[in-house]
């Protein structure tokens, strides 16, 4: 999670929550009196102390000098937006309750993913690329193959209703071995006189 400050009239500067170390945190707790669990919903829920802490004690590495009543931001200034592996999380978990969904295809929960990116993405970009990917396979998924039959076009087929080469119509053979070939054999009669025949 990364708490967004951005001073009037300045560039927003992003403070991850997540680099604290041990004793930066127990600062932290002591100083807004609160545990550190209650920190990390505070900040899910933009919590003004929980942000005004973690802001706080992370510049006080580059001024050690601040104390916590000299950094006293307005309520505009401060935000909270989720990382990238928190985006991701949440857009992979939002595709899997989506399938088991009937009612919901992959379009719809790309559309309403993308209505939240701005509001709590650290970084939109990468969210709707994941976004758009995540979709794109799930369409994939759901959608028949383009060389694939539909189904009522292959029961036809197995009926016997359209030609096929597997149709159970009868032809007429001309292997070696049908007694119609023009190699087969011809009755005797056909092929020699008649012993009775006189000239």
């Amino acid at each position: 999670m990364f708490v967004v400050y951005t001073p009037e009239g300045e560039k927003p500067q992003h403070y991850d929550a997540t680099s604290l170390k041990v004793s930066e945190a127990s600062i932290v707790q002591r100083t807004i009196d609160k545990t550190w669990q209650d920190i990390l919903k505070g900040l899910e829920a933009d919590d003004l102390d929980a942000m005004r802490g973690i802001v706080w004690v992370l510049r006080k590495r580059s001024e050690p000098s601040l104390r916590w009543g000299d950094f006293d931001p307005g309520v505009t200034e401060l935000t909270t937006r989720m990382s990238n592996r928190e985006v991701e999380e949440v857009i992979r978990s939002s595709f899997a309750m989506g399938e088991a969904d009937e009612e919901l295809t992959p379009d719809m929960v790309a559309d309403i993913l993308r209505g939240r990116v701005d509001q709590t993405a650290i970084d939109p970009d990468y969210a709707l690329r994941l976004i758009d990917k995540l979709a794109a396979e799930g369409k994939a998924e759901t959608e028949p193959a383009p060389d694939q039959a539909p189904a009522d076009e292959a029961v036809n087929v197995a009926e016997g209703s359209s030609p096929s080469p597997t149709s159970s119509a009868p032809e007429t053979s001309t292997s070696d071995s049908s007694p119609t070939s023009s190699t087969s054999p011809q009755p005797e009669s056909m092929t020699s006189p008649s012993p009775t025949s006189t000239h």
